[in-house]
């Protein structure tokens, strides 16, 4: 009887490796789609704020706004392509430090937190 050796090709690769990047925008390059929105919006920065001082009433001569709720949501939409949205820190229950995450892992139905 002869004997057969019989060895397996392994399947290729289906996945990226961890670390490895497959597609999409390389690492450091810039959004082309968006950099020439905010070019154009960065032009109107200074007038949108002007704007908006003239309608909160700060502007000398200027008279405030009575009720300019569409245009106060495009300004700061101009406003938030041109210079991005401000950052808003997430914070605990009680308003004061950094948020508490408890994080509980649960297998078989029972739990870390449930021991006996």
């Amino acid at each position: 009887m002869i004997a057969v050796s019989r060895t397996r090709t392994p399947a290729p690769s289906r996945g990226a490796k961890p670390g490895e990047r497959r597609g999409g925008r390389q690492k450091g390059s810039l959004n082309k789609a968006t950099a020439e929105i905010k070019v154009v919006a960065r032009e109107y920065g200074p007038d949108c704020i002007a704007k908006l001082a003239a309608l909160a009433g700060l502007v000398e001569g200027a008279t405030p706004a009575q009720s300019e709720q569409a245009r106060v949501s495009a300004i700061k939409e101009i406003l938030d392509r041109a210079y991005g949205k401000a950052p808003q820190a997430i914070v605990g229950a009680d308003g004061e430090g950094p948020a508490k995450l408890i994080l509980e892992v649960v297998w078989a139905g029972t739990s870390a937190s449930n021991e006996s």
